[in-house]
């Protein structure tokens, strides 16, 4: 029986034990539905087969015609197709220099029915990762090293990963009554943060003109989806139906709701004390967790994806650690791109994806995710701004950064 939000209110009224016995015994009819049941199509595959040929993403490149003949006709428990996870690779051909995945997760367990096509885009999105890997999750913020950075250079820091609720659809294919049982959960659980965690929650439908200005003004507020990529996948249905933000009253951690993924995590501040934000990031997701838990519900997590989400990029940690840093002599070094490629960092502009930096500010956050913990990540950021910086003081000072130029890995 697919999973239903009837069936699921009494089974997490019963308590989390209950909940996860429910969750196995509808995943393991992920076995039956590769054995035929799931919808057929009147028309061989070959002539369903999705043009792919000018195609520079993950998925054109895995997807082989064999692949989807044995798969084209499968169905998750809860509906959702191959057809479905693809359709956004379909639409976006993508950028002749940049290679987005093009696939989605429609529910928790597309990962695993779809496996023949999911393993390898893993694999190659995420450096080798293989599907007998497993994932180490820390969230023991007592572990990092340093993290306090030079405000001259630092100007903001922030931490945000992802969470999902297992049993309910991920945003390209849940229903509506999903949708709202996520921001059900969700707020009923922040509502009971106490302390520096206590905040509220501005739901997007029913926003006042003052709250919406004040979220723009700290350029927290999310609005409607407008890239191709989130349309095609069919994140934006329903808008804004179920969408908010939540904030603590010292605006330092902030919970997204339902826009890629059922829960976008963030703590942040400025300056560039990276740990004290990951601190408060470690102590309020955990916080969260539990309530949740309390519940009957719990996160989507195995030990060999981590914690799932629904880009094939984002699982494991699902975690971006990214500071503002001012590093204007370093950036025009030719040799700035492979610098940040050895030390698995990745840069943007200020503005975000796909935006130019400006006045030699960047936006440097860790290329990595999946196959290594929260720690793991934070430190290689930390250890890695240190050392940017330590060039830029170099170079402003008209001296050599030979002897620092870390080898490539």
């Amino acid at each position: 029986m697919p999973f239903g939000m009837k069936t699921l209110g009494v089974v997490a009224a019963a308590g989390v034990g209950t909940m996860a016995l429910y969750y196995k015994a509808a995943h393991c009819q992920v076995h039956h539905a590769r054995g035929g049941s799931g919808r057929r199509s009147l028309y061989p595959a070959s002539a369903n087969y999705p043009e792919l040929s000018k195609h520079n993403n993950v998925m054109a490149s895995n997807l082989t015609p064999d692949i989807y003949a044995r798969l084209r006709d499968v169905t998750t428990p809860n509906g959702c197709t191959l057809d479905g996870c693809i359709q956004t690779g379909v639409d976006n051909p993508g950028h002749p220099f940049i290679k987005t995945v093009g696939a989605v997760a429609g529910d928790e367990e597309s990962y695993e029915v779809f496996k023949a096509l999911f393993d390898p885009i893993i694999d190659e999105r995420h450096n080798g990762y293989k599907p007998w890997d497993k994932h180490p999750t820390d969230l023991d913020f007592t572990k990092i090293r340093g993290g306090n950075f030079d405000a001259k250079y630092v100007h903001s820091s922030r931490v945000r990963t992802g969470r999902s609720i297992r049993g309910l659809g991920l945003p390209p294919a849940c229903s509506r009554a999903e949708r709202r049982e996520v921001e059900r959960v969700v707020v009923d659980a922040l509502g009971k943060l106490k302390g520096t965690f206590a905040g509220k929650y501005y739901p997007l439908s029913n926003m006042t003109d003052a709250e919406q200005e004040q979220l723009i003004t700290d350029h927290f507020l999310f609005d409607k989806p407008v890239s191709p990529l989130l349309l095609a996948s069919g994140m934006a249905r329903d808008w804004p139906d179920a969408r908010g933000i939540w904030h603590n009253s010292q605006k330092n951690f902030l919970v997204w709701i339902n826009e890629e993924d059922h829960t976008r995590v963030i703590s942040m501040e400025k300056g560039g004390n990276m740990k004290a934000v990951f601190e408060r990031f470690c102590t309020g997701l955990l916080q969260v967790e539990k309530l949740i838990r309390e519940k009957g519900w719990e996160f989507m997590w195995n030990e060999h994806l981590g914690y799932v989400l629904t880009c094939p990029s984002n699982l494991g940690t699902g975690l971006r650690c990214g500071v503002h840093v001012t590093i204007t002599k370093l950036s025009k070094d030719p040799r700035f791109n492979d610098i940040l490629e050895a030390m698995k960092l990745q840069k943007r502009g200020t503005g975000g994806v796909d935006t130019a930096a400006t006045g030699g500010t960047y936006d440097i956050s860790n290329a990595d995710r999946l196959g290594k913990s929260e720690v793991q990540l934070v430190q290689e950021v930390i250890d890695g701004v240190e050392l940017l910086i330590q060039m830029e003081k170099r170079l402003e000072n008209r001296r050599s950064i030979d002897d620092l130029i870390p080898p490539k890995k």
